[in-house]
């Protein structure tokens, strides 16, 4: 009979622990960083075709090509594997190369604007509504796995389940930054003493 009761006090305390929260939550994030990784692998997939394309246009400046290529070669490089989401320096690291690859590919966009024979390029336009379409696609998949990750590190915070997070050693997990937090938290400078313009 006390074993009885000894297993059913266990049964009892293991599911207001939040161990079976833990689980749940610990596969979605796995499983939204899984989109993350395909939606990266698939725009890191559309460079070469983007920049194969853009290195027909005659007197494309190579500074920025070349940008794009060493951004995409950084990038892919990290070998992104499940634990990565469990490694905060690490996820850092991955965040940090992606963002290069953003910037630079918006560059290019940005200097292809200069060239109208690149513009009426039917399939270079095809290449821009696919990279669009797939940067929207790393918004979505990165929008959910911040929620999942959320989620999952309120759990890891909240008493009593950080009790069970720290018998069973669940850290709460790195989740995505602004990458330049620190400027968009700077307050613009207003400067008041200027001169109306004239009338």
């Amino acid at each position: 009979m006390k074993r009885l009761l000894a297993i059913l006090f266990t049964t009892l305390a293991l599911t207001g622990c939040g161990y079976n929260d833990f689980q749940r939550l610990d596969e979605q994030s796995k499983a939204a960083w899984s989109e993350v990784l395909n939606q990266y692998q698939r725009r890191a997939d559309l460079v070469p075709n983007i920049v194969a394309t853009v290195k027909g246009q005659a007197n494309f400046e190579q500074e920025t090509l070349t940008q794009v290529i060493e951004a995409r070669a950084k990038a892919t490089s990290i070998q992104a594997t499940p634990e990565l989401i469990n490694d905060p320096a690490a996820f850092a690291r991955f965040q940090q190369a992606q963002g290069e690859l953003s910037g630079a590919l918006s560059r290019l966009m940005m200097v292809s604007e200069r060239y109208p024979q690149l513009q009426a390029n039917e399939g270079f336009r095809d290449l821009r509504v696919t990279l669009e379409g797939t940067e929207n696609r790393i918004t979505v998949a990165r929008n959910q796995y911040i929620q999942t990750v959320q989620s999952y590190n309120v759990l890891a915070r909240s008493f009593p389940t950080n009790l069970t997070a720290k018998v069973f050693s669940y850290a709460p997990k790195p989740n995505f930054t602004v990458q330049n937090e620190a400027q968009i938290s700077t307050p613009p400078s207003v400067d008041f003493s200027a001169p109306a313009p004239a009338r």
